[in-house]
């Protein structure tokens, strides 16, 4: 199986990623949009293109587990072992907020979502570029999310540092979210 994270284009990306640009990457089951999500003046970007709200909040995605720790502290051993068992996958958990995401990432919430992907570009790019980064639809506001590069272009057309290679995964809809302290399911998958 190929090591994305050595691809040529994909440590570009990272590299875009970590002089805070804004990129497109496929995902499970649409493209996404991401940042650093450090860059407040990126991951601003990216609400902008979006026409999305900051109050809203935005998802993080990592590698692994690991990727997540500064996130997870505070956790139970419970929570964790949850969150061992359900990623990766198709699995996004709202976990509590513990001062390491910054407000224009939580939006108006006391968590913050993360997820980490089993799609093999997402988890090479966030090998590459050393950490979680943001994840949101590569659409804006009201218009369906890319399942295509071409869609990407269309919408977003001159507007992003960056577009790696591959292709959407085989999920049909958005990953499920939950909340880790209730196990409420806010959106299902």
């Amino acid at each position: 199986m190929m090591d994305w994270s050595q691809h040529p284009k994909i440590q570009r990306a990272a590299e875009n990623l970590i002089q805070g640009g804004v990129i497109a990457y496929p995902t499970e089951a649409v493209w996404g949009l991401g940042a650093a999500p450090d860059n407040e003046h990126a991951v601003l970007k990216i609400l902008a293109l979006k026409n999305r709200a900051e109050e809203k909040g935005l998802i993080l995605v990592a590698a692994d587990i690991e990727q997540f720790e500064p996130y997870l502290d505070g956790l139970t051993t419970e929570q964790r072992q949850l969150l061992t068992e359900t990623w990766p996958g198709p699995n996004t958990w709202l976990v509590p907020h513990n001062g390491t995401a910054p407000d224009y990432i939580r939006g108006r919430f006391d968590s913050v979502a993360l997820r980490v992907s089993a799609h093999p570009v997402v988890a090479g790019l966030c090998r590459a570029f050393g950490g979680p980064i943001v994840s949101t639809s590569a659409n804006p506001q009201g218009m369906q999310p890319a399942r295509h590069g071409f869609q990407v272009q269309r919408y977003f057309r001159g507007q992003l540092d960056d577009v790696t290679p591959g292709c959407v995964g085989k999920s049909a809809n958005p990953t499920q979210i939950r909340d880790l302290i209730t196990g409420e399911i806010l959106r299902a998958s």
